[in-house]
Formats: structure tokens, sequence, C-alpha cells
């Protein structure tokens, strides 16, 4: 029989629970909203969070937690039970998450839907190879909005699915070269209008942080 982990027990509102301690790896928009997801939920806890830029310029919402260089996530394989994925898919994710998986079980947001039976497959081989568990593709598209989809077409199965991508309608692919033509753009994508000037300060600020994890 192999060795029992024995972790303490926490207690809130009257209840004892053991935590699942998560890691993030990136930190950005995306891995902002995962750190206001593990704050609402009191049987998750953060425990690091790893990111390729220096981590003394990396300010978190979490008290008592810490900001790692990249380089020494592996040394937490022990002391995390996930580890979220939070880089982008283009680059990031198709070498983080097959490398990770090795060393802890993972989520990733990967969403390039043509890639993803690669992604997949990748992934696959990297988490048996390390004995982990991975979930690939996990959030709004694909992830839940699939799900929402699924279950329309089991109750309307005579209905007709409306997108809001494709030419002429999606602000995110066929309306991005109008949006850079008329609002402009530079190296990290396309700026909008009148957020173009507050959005950099407004983000340092305690206002937005206390909006973001106000839910």
């Amino acid at each position: 029989m192999g060795s029992v982990e024995f972790r303490p027990l926490k207690y809130r509102k009257g209840e004892f629970f053991m935590s699942t301690k998560i890691g993030i790896l990136g930190y950005g928009n995306l891995a902002r909203g995962v750190e206001c997801a593990i704050r609402q939920n009191p049987d998750m806890e953060l425990v690091a969070v790893f990111t390729r830029r220096n981590p003394e310029t990396v300010s978190i919402l979490t008290e008592k937690v810490s900001v790692y260089p990249l380089s020494e996530a592996v040394l937490w394989k022990d002391r995390i039970d996930v580890m979220i994925l939070c880089g982008g898919s283009a680059t990031d994710l198709p070498e983080q998450t097959p490398e990770y998986a090795k060393y802890f079980n993972v989520v990733d947001s990967f969403d390039t839907h043509a890639r993803i039976p690669e992604h997949y497959a990748n992934v696959d081989a990297a988490a048996n190879e390390g004995g982990h568990m991975a979930i690939i593709s996990a959030g709004w598209d694909p992830g839940m909005f699939s799900l929402n989809r699924l279950y329309a077409g089991a109750i309307l199965p005579e209905g007709n699915d409306y997108t809001f991508w494709g030419r002429g309608v999606s602000q995110g692919h066929s309306g991005s070269e109008e949006c850079k033509a008329i609002y402009g753009s530079d190296r990290r994508g396309i700026k909008f209008g009148a957020r173009r000037k507050k959005s950099r300060t407004y983000r340092k600020t305690k206002a937005y942080k206390g909006m973001l994890c106000s839910a």
C-alpha cells in the first residue's frame, strides 16, 4: 500500500474541508480571472503564481502568495494539486501544456479549434507519461458555449443555430481590420477608442481590482 498524505483541514463558516492547492502559470487577464474564481471557492487555495516576467514586477490580488519565475515551476510538482495554464493558444499552450502535464495535473483553455485534435494527442501522451490528468480547451468557446449549443440542439432538434462569428458578423474575427482602421493598433493589438487612454492606469486602481473580485 502506498503512503497516504494527511492534509490539515481548513475551517470556514462552520465547516471543515480540505482545499485543492492551485498554481497559476502565466499572469495576464485570464489569470486574474482565475485568481478571482479561486478566491470565491473556499475549497480551493492559490499557493503560487509563475511568470516569464520579473516576478518583482508582478502584483497579484491574493495576499501571502508569492510570484516565482517560470523556471522554478517544476520544483513545485509535489506541492500543487492542479496547475492552471493561462498562456495564449497561438504559441504558449501548444508547448506549455504537454510540458507541464508531465509534472502536474493541468487545465488549459486552448481554443484554436482546428488544432484541438493535435493538441489533445500531444497532451494525452505527456499526461500518460507523467501519470497525471489534463483538461484542455476549458472555458467559454470551446467549453460552456459549446454545451449551451448542445443543450439547445437537444431541446429544439428542428431549430437553427445562429452564431456571432463569421464574415460581417464577428467583432473578434471579420471586424478586426475595420477596428484597426478606425481606432489604430500597436504591437499588442487593437485599442478601442476612449478606453485607450485610461485602460493602463485604471487597471492599477483598487476600484478595478475590487470590480474583478466583487462577485
